[in-house]
């Protein structure tokens, strides 16, 4: 019989400067042997103890602060194959946000800041710099999605529409039934687009992506929060490397990561496409960074990812998709006019 190595799971603790020449698994601070997963034993245990719960007691489980991460992404993985009560193809869980002057970006003075303290994830300035300068925008009333759009929502768009692009993510075009209310990824901007067309039409009605402005100000609240849930980083209320999951989990398992709002999911999981291409900032100018330079022009995405670091999970940080590497998660959530 062979012997239990016992919890060896690895927890990212990256203390260099990224360069180039890293690979995938370098930049992730990943070892170069197997060692078990983060959270492997507690959740064997919390799926025996969870086994034969009702659905109902699942999803209350899934969003509780009361129980442990393993215990909250069990109860979800748990749901996933029961089917998710909190998730209704063509009624998504809608957050209303009030209309008025938000305030979006960075002020110029804060780009050092920000760098210093994210210093050892080799962060380009203009990277930062993209963010300002901090202005007002004048929002109207808008409604914005609780969780990012899940895999089984993207398959019954695919069975009804006959739409081409099938995730990447999905092995060999497979539904991940075990997935089913994981927030879907690997799809382009115009699949997210045409994702938000489909329900609209569906449902008769105004459902869309998120602006740049509606998503920041839906995810840092009226206080301007660097992090939807405050200021200062923690692992353990979003779903990002540092985590050390280093794949999706079911959505609202992060209980104590909602923004103001009691939107789940806005730091990590997956990034986010919203509905604006890249362009200055009123004040601001032109930023000719990588993806400028692979793209021309590109889909802004808002929010970090399981492969990403915590710097993409703050509020105000503008990026895109990166075909070069595949460490990018996109994904989307939807916004409503109403």
């Amino acid at each position: 019989m062979m012997r239990d190595p016992g919890p060896t799971w690895h927890w990212p603790t990256f203390r260099g400067t990224l360069c180039g020449d890293m690979t995938d698994c370098e930049r992730l601070g990943l070892p170069d042997h197997f060692v078990n997963a983060r959270l492997d034993d507690e959740m064997s245990a919390a799926y025996a103890a969870l086994h034969g719960a009702s659905r109902e007691a699942l999803a209350q489980r899934t969003n509780s602060s009361d129980a442990s991460l393993a215990e909250r992404i069990v109860a979800g993985n748990l749901l996933a194959l029961l089917g998710d009560p909190r998730i209704s193809i063509g009624r998504p869980d809608m957050v209303e946000i009030a209309g008025g002057d938000a305030h979006i970006g960075l002020e110029p003075a804060d780009v050092a800041g920000v760098l210093e303290h994210f210093s050892s994830l080799g962060l380009d300035r203009p990277w930062i710099e993209k963010e300002c300068p901090r202005h007002r925008v004048r929002l109207r009333p808008y409604r914005i999605a609780r969780f990012p759009v899940t895999n089984g929502e993207y398959r019954i768009f695919l069975l009804e529409t006959g739409h081409a692009e099938i995730p990447s993510s999905w092995a060999y075009r497979q539904f991940p039934r075990e997935r089913a209310n994981h927030p879907v990824y690997t799809v382009s901007a115009h699949s997210a687009d045409a994702f938000a067309a489909w329900l609209a039409r569906r449902t008769g009605r105004g459902f869309r992506l998120p602006t740049e402005a509606e998503w920041e100000w839906a995810a840092a609240g009226p206080d301007g929060r660097v992090f939807p849930w405050g200021s200062q980083f923690d692992a353990e209320l979003t779903n990002t490397a540092e985590c050390g999951l280093f794949a999706t989990t079911p959505v609202g398992a992060f209980a104590g990561g909602e923004s103001a709002f009691g939107l789940s999911d806005m730091a990590g999981n997956v990034e986010e496409y919203v509905a604006d291409d890249y362009a200055p900032y009123p004040g601001g100018s032109f930023i000719t960074d990588h993806l400028a330079k692979i793209h021309g022009g590109y889909r802004i995405a808002r929010g970090g990812s399981f492969a990403r670091f915590r710097d993409l999970a703050r509020t105000r940080r503008r990026h895109g998709l990166n075909p070069l590497s595949p460490t990018y998660a996109m994904g989307f959530r939807l916004a409503e006019s109403p």
